[in-house]
């Protein structure tokens, strides 16, 4: 059988996966209805969900003040298991992707503890990390899925957020202790723009502290938790898309005037979005905090085909393999001669395709590995078949 080659991309989600970070900046739509509502902090107080650092690909860091919130944080029970498509026994569970809309107050750990109850199965696994404060987009994977969790973390985030100016946090979001209070009086929207115009583009962005970066093999927020003094370097990430959809004044539950700023952005993986907080209330005099975070979108996977714990609870139904590979990936088809040698190990020769992970698809739409060109040939990443 003749061996049919395609290089088109990743097919679209729910929202724009928008140019890598070579390319032009996307523009992140406006925020709905939902989702102003979901990151608008209430006037005068913080709001009670949303603000955790940007996903950064590492696991997320212990906060001071967990100790104090641990009676009040969710079970991670799986209940009863659900009726309907996916159920399962034992460990020979599901295989896909689930695209979950994480609620504030779990942990990502909490979210795949439940969803182990729900699918019954120990094979479940998370593709970036939300902390507790963040609701939006995480992406599981069940079965066989979790082999593409690793090259998922790898893709463009995209969030809607609310930056406080005027208060700084030891953790440079509502969660931890503030540090300082400056009056956000007199900051006019023109100074808004040329701060956050700073933030965008490729930046050398420094992490915030409380985070989960090691440093000399410690964890950084052990060392915060010591008191010890210390810097952490900056490290290069991209903002290909930044906006302010609205400037608000408020005042903070210590009296401070503040200005709220509602906003989306598209980052590249690695990026915090507290650090980008932290730096324009720098860049402004007054300092400034993240009081709330919602993900909408990790790669091709969109809120808007997100569904709650509670849904999944009900109607347990994984994204297919074969269809969470075609999103994420470039596609590759080959026959069933050449399909049979990939999954033996052969390492064929490879048409011109994007650089990175390729998925290689077999006859009768049939997702056969994960691949990646080297010298010419494919080398694999990952075997479905």
């Amino acid at each position: 059988m003749a061996q049919q080659q395609h290089a088109a991309g990743p097919a679209a989600g729910p929202a724009s996966s928008g140019p890598g970070p070579d390319d032009a900046p996307a523009t992140p739509p406006a925020p709905s209805a939902e989702l102003s509502g979901a990151v608008e902090p209430s006037a005068g107080s913080e709001p009670s969900g949303g603000g955790e650092p940007a996903d950064s690909g590492e696991p997320a860091p212990s906060r001071p003040a967990a100790a104090s919130r641990a009676a009040g944080r969710p079970r991670t029970g799986g209940g009863r298991p659900p009726r309907g498509k996916g159920r399962s026994t034992g460990d020979s569970g599901p295989d896909g992707l689930l695209v979950v809309d994480k609620p504030a107050g779990f942990t990502s750990h909490d979210v795949v503890a439940k969803m182990r109850g729900i699918a019954r199965t120990r094979r479940v696994g998370h593709a970036g990390t939300l902390d507790p404060m963040a609701t939006g987009v995480l992406v599981l994977g069940l079965g066989r899925g979790t082999k593409l969790l690793g090259h998922l973390a790898l893709t463009e985030k995209e969030y809607v957020a609310t930056i406080r100016l005027g208060q700084t946090t030891v953790t440079d979001d509502a969660e931890g202790e503030t540090t300082a209070s400056v009056p956000a009086t007199g900051i006019d929207r023109k100074a808004v723009d040329a701060a956050v115009a700073a933030q965008t583009g490729a930046i050398l962005q420094v992490p915030s502290k409380v985070s989960a970066i090691k440093v000399d093999g410690k964890r950084s927020y052990t060392r915060v938790r010591e008191g010890e003094e210390f810097e952490l370097p900056a490290r290069p990430v991209t903002v290909s898309a930044f906006l302010v959809h609205d400037v608000r004044e408020q005042t903070a539950d210590d009296g401070t005037p503040v200005l709220d700023l509602l906003v989306s952005l598209v980052c590249s993986s690695g990026t915090y979005v507290r650090a980008i907080a932290r730096d324009i209330g720098a860049a402004l005099g007054v300092g400034g905090h993240l009081t709330a975070l919602r993900r909408t979108r990790v790669g091709p996977y969109g809120v808007g085909t997100a569904r709650t714990l509670e849904q999944l609870q009900e109607e347990l139904s994984p994204m297919p393999l074969n269809e969470a590979a075609a999103k994420a990936f470039p596609r590759w088809d080959v026959g069933e001669r050449q399909a049979q040698l990939l999954t033996n190990g052969v390492q064929l020769d490879m048409p011109e395709l994007p650089p990175g992970p390729v998925a290689a698809f077999g006859p009768e739409d049939r997702l056969l590995a994960l691949v990646e060109q080297h010298k010419g040939r494919a080398k694999s990443l990952a075997v479905f078949a």
